[in-house]
């Protein structure tokens, strides 16, 4: 495998690469899953399925194209996407069993999500040697979740979608992370599970590598997941990223290989 040279800076992204969902979705936490169940969704008209997600996607665009401020603020938006994701799908959802779902998404920190396992390792490994940032599509539930995970003290900058009013790859994005880490481009290298992401950080001359360390859930994710909401401003096209070539690593500690 090549190595990197001349390196002096990594961003990483945050669900994919760091940590994951035991769920198999960032959507759907295990508690929201007993409500929208992938062979629930399996069992309705495609059609139905498509005009609910569009629906509760144009509910929650809306909020997501500014800066969230808070938490409380988030569960609102959550509250509202699960309320209009059941009265489309028709699941008869109670108020209380959706606020259930929105408060397991946005407060629940021991069940939802976990570390992959070099992630701990990894971080210490390159502290002190690089500058160490992290770029990603998230609220503002994410910061408890850090410190949660005690991983905080090991990042020197950070760029969070939710701060914002915008997700990756909006050149926005990569050129906040690139002034708050205070180095040229080609002398950062950014990782990230979605190859759409990495052709937007590329494109401004940051060094892309793709990591393969997570498996989702398609009828969940790839249906409803964050990035299918298109942010305007310098968004690289879908279809630009398959004809590229990154760096390619199957795990978060398989960096260390490569610098």
């Amino acid at each position: 495998m090549e190595k990197l040279h001349n390196i002096k800076g990594i961003f990483f992204d945050l669900g994919g690469t760091l940590l994951y969902p035991p769920s198999g979705s960032f959507m759907f936490s295990n508690l929201a899953k007993r409500y929208f169940s992938p062979e629930k969704l399996r069992a309705m008209p495609p059609e139905k399925v498509r005009a609910a997600k569009d629906r509760a996607y144009r509910e929650r665009a809306v909020e997501q194209s500014r800066p969230v401020l808070d938490i409380e603020e988030e569960y609102d938006i959550f509250l509202k996407y699960y309320t209009v994701l059941s009265a489309e799908l028709g699941l008869g959802l109670t108020g209380e069993e959706v606020k259930a779902v929105a408060g397991d998404k946005v407060y629940n920190k021991d069940d939802n999500y976990r570390l992959f396992d070099g992630t701990i390792s990894t971080l210490k490994a390159l502290q002190g040697k690089y500058k160490l940032g992290i770029i990603s599509d998230t609220w503002p539930s994410i910061i408890p979740l850090l410190e949660h995970f005690d991983i905080l003290k090991y990042f020197d900058c950070a760029t969070f979608s939710f701060e914002l009013g915008t997700l990756k790859p909006d050149r926005r994005m990569f050129r906040d992370a690139l002034s708050k880490m205070g180095l040229p481009p080609e002398q950062t290298v950014f990782i990230d599970d979605n190859p759409k992401n990495l052709a937007g950080a590329a494109a401004l001359g940051i060094v892309p590598v793709l990591i393969s360390a997570a498996q989702w859930s398609p009828e969940l994710d790839r249906g409803f997941g964050i990035d299918h909401i298109q942010a305007a401003g310098g968004a690289v096209p879908e279809a630009d990223a398959p004809g590229l070539e990154f760096r390619r690593i199957d795990e978060i500690s398989g960096l260390l290989e490569l610098l």
